[in-house]
């Protein structure tokens, strides 16, 4: 198995690269799919945040209101660390249990939007970035996700820098470029990953 930890900026276009990698044959775990499932309605993960952070964060409907909660702990490093001690390792845990679901040979790609700020990047064999420019990201949150500037731009703050994901880096992918691009770009990283899970299997007399 090789294990793969891809990340990048919020709106650099994760997605879109694990999408790619996926019709190519890869296994997603995905952190932030993870994450929403481990404080849906009714779950331990959901009841410690509300307790933590009182029924304000909670919707009509009794889910989490993620954009609530996202400008309480994106305004303040503090409530954002007391957060991520309350998911992170709820999301570690399943993760796992996907990861050791996989085929043996299996090309395993876990979407981790923290990778770089928790220290995650020796948990896998290869780490992959995805960049964007800061006004790309920009533009993507408010235009697509509907994202306020501000809470854009402090969720972008809340994250690494471009140097500090570079810095654990095995392979950068740029995402400013037109789809066409980045789909000939993921293409050539996904030879380079089955080259790497091809080299990393035992022979057969060992």
């Amino acid at each position: 198995m090789l294990k793969v930890g891809l990340t990048g900026g919020i709106g650099a276009g994760k997605s879109e690269v694990s999408r790619l990698l996926v019709e190519r044959g890869a296994v997603l775990i995905d952190a932030d799919r993870i994450a929403r499932e481990v404080v849906a309605p009714g779950t331990p993960g959901l009841a410690a945040v509300v307790e933590t952070f009182g029924e304000e964060v909670l919707a009509a409907d009794g889910g989490l209101d993620r954009p609530r909660l996202g400008s309480i702990v994106f305004a303040d490093a503090a409530k954002l660390a007391t957060l991520n001690a309350i998911v992170h390792p709820l999301v570690g845990a399943r993760s796992r249990e996907l990861e050791e679901a996989a085929a043996d040979d299996a090309v395993v790609v876990h979407d981790v939007p923290l990778l770089t700020e928790n220290g995650l990047a020796p948990l896998y064999d290869v780490v992959i970035v995805v960049e964007a420019r800061p006004e790309t990201q920009l533009d993507r949150l408010v235009r697509l996700r509907g994202m306020s500037e501000e809470d854009a731009r402090a969720r972008m703050a809340a994250q690494a820098t471009r140097e500090q994901r570079r810095e654990i880096a095995d392979i950068v992918i740029d995402n400013d470029v037109p789809l066409e691009d980045l789909e000939r770009r993921v293409k050539d990283v996904w030879a380079e990953l089955e080259r790497r899970s091809r080299a990393s299997r035992p022979s057969p007399q060992e």
